[in-house]
């Protein structure tokens, strides 16, 4: 009963700030509108208390009904498959906004089956309320280490899924990893201790056509700590970071952003290899921009960093000028 959206949708949103937002703050849900993220996720699980989810859940449906979330994806975060909360909290949120959501948050995933209970969970409640069956997609988050075993499985697991998010502070309770400041190294380890986890994790991610998101950084005054440790995402190749506070947006924003001199770069390479490439350029396979060699090797690199340019709505300074004969 998995479902197929009747017309596309755009599964790879610009995600490079990720904005978590109770669901139980009614001045929260409200002021998240007018800030710059690209996402911003109202949460049912950490960031409500048990005695709040319930009224949490309407809270969400009238904001996401009301408010302006222009130019944002809307994204849920539900209670995980573990509790009682679940099938609730997706019913409520999805029947009573279902139109104006485009993702649901799973966290705490462990095996694709849970993708598929909500998928089909999804779907049901799409054909009875006479929704788009599919265009609502899931975003997986890992929390665990039976979660990241299984995460090639996760991430093919349904047609709806989105993204792959890394959640590092249930993360490393659950390896015993002796540190507790949530993405920070822990002490005594020479290397970088997320590594393999955040190449697990985005190596699914690319295997699958999803997008590959770092979880919190929870010190939100420590404006170089969040710098370092989303850079080091950003460096491998993720897509974006969640935001805990209004103050990380900017720094989310332009550190998933390329730079303007890489972006001009990037373009420059586009254009110069479809010249060359070209009848009118001598159909080569390879030539020469300035002192560098491009060939189709540089066109895919090339079109990672100028569509990332684009998404964050980046202008060029520059353009690719035609060879004097």
């Amino acid at each position: 009963m998995t479902g197929t959206p009747a017309t596309p949708v755009n599964r790879l949103r610009p995600r490079r700030s990720c904005l978590a937002v109770p669901g139980s703050n009614p001045r929260f849900l409200e002021k998240a509108q007018g800030l710059p993220a690209d996402q911003v996720f109202l949460d049912l699980e950490d960031a409500c208390a048990p005695i709040a989810k319930e009224g949490a859940r309407h809270k969400i449906v009238d904001a996401l009904n009301n408010g302006d979330w222009t130019g944002k994806t809307r994204v849920v975060r539900v209670n995980d498959w573990t509790t009682h909360w679940t099938y609730r909290d997706v019913i409520t949120v999805v029947e009573g906004a279902g139109q104006n959501l485009d993702c649901i948050m799973l966290p705490k995933v462990q095996d694709a089956q849970q993708i598929v209970a909500l998928d089909l969970l999804l779907t049901q409640i799409e054909k009875t309320m006479g929704f788009e069956v599919g265009r609502i997609g899931i975003e997986a988050q890992i929390e665990n280490a039976k979660g990241l075993v299984n995460v090639d499985a996760i991430a093919a697991a349904s047609p709806r899924m989105e993204t792959i998010v890394f959640g590092p502070a249930d993360f490393m309770a659950s390896i015993n990893m002796k540190s507790l400041v949530v993405g920070e190294q822990p002490p005594g380890y020479g290397a970088d201790a997320y590594h393999y986890i955040l190449m697990r994790i985005l190596m699914a991610a690319r295997a699958h056509d999803l997008q590959a998101i770092d979880g919190p950084y929870l010190q939100i005054r420590n404006a170089d700590g969040y710098r370092e440790v989303a850079g080091r995402a950003a460096a491998l190749g993720f897509d974006g970071k969640w935001v805990l506070h209004p103050d990380q947006v900017a720094l989310a924003n332009e550190i998933f952003s390329p730079s303007q001199d890489d972006y001009d770069h990037a373009e420059l390479i586009l254009d110069a290899y479809a010249y060359y490439t070209s009848e009118a350029g001598g159909a080569k396979g390879s030539a020469m921009l300035g002192d560098e060699m491009i060939d189709e090797a540089s066109r895919k690199m090339a079109l990672v960093i100028a569509g990332k340019g684009r998404a964050a709505g980046m202008s060029r300074t520059s353009k690719f000028e035609i060879p004097e004969a």
